[in-house]
């Protein structure tokens, strides 16, 4: 799984009027929500924000927020939701989730496939039934993406979730009888 490093300070104003001056100054607004305990409000550089998170878009990713003045040296979270605007695209608002690196947690991982199907060049078609897989381990056993090779599928053939490798500490969620690519 990826990582990330980002800084990020605590904030002390709250509201609409006061979100919108820090906007003015370049920061975004963010919350920092961790398993029943009060929510910490916090503020971060929008410009170096917004490289980062477009960085890490539509991937799984372990952010290391560093808060001046925490407690905590680091805290490792993932983005909960991006609030962006319509109309310039920026940043409007972050929430963060807190994270065990210890505890086991369910991620959807995106399915990568390779090869053209020997099926396909003798005529026939290559459907994907699915584009992600279901896994469940530590946040930094899960991989960025699984890789299917699918060269050696021919036509009326498929595969299962079964037949796909994964790394021993990671534990498949998905239907493992259940097809999820196949060339007609």
């Amino acid at each position: 799984m990826i990582q990330v490093n980002m800084p990020a300070a605590f904030r002390s104003v709250f509201g609409k009027g006061a979100s919108r001056q820090l906007r003015m100054k370049d920061k975004t607004p963010a919350v920092l929500y961790s398993g029943g305990a009060d929510a910490v409000a916090l503020q971060c550089d929008a410009i170096e924000m917004f490289k980062k998170l477009y960085a890490i878009h539509g991937r799984n990713a372990v952010v290391t927020l560093e808060i001046d003045g925490d407690e905590k040296p680091q805290r490792h979270v993932l983005v909960q939701e991006i609030q962006k605007n319509p109309v310039t695209d920026s940043l409007v608002h972050i929430d963060f989730l807190e994270i065990d690196l210890e505890k086991p947690a369910v991620f959807t991982v995106p399915l990568q496939y390779t090869g053209t199907p020997k099926g396909v060049d003798l005529g026939g078609e290559l459907q994907k039934v699915a584009t992600a897989i279901k896994l469940k381990g530590c946040p930094l056993d899960i991989p960025d993406y699984v890789e299917v090779d699918i060269k050696g599928l021919g036509r009326g053939e498929s595969l299962t979730f079964d037949d796909i490798a994964l790394p021993e500490k990671v534990e498949m969620l998905s239907k493992r009888a259940k097809p999820f690519v196949l060339v007609v």
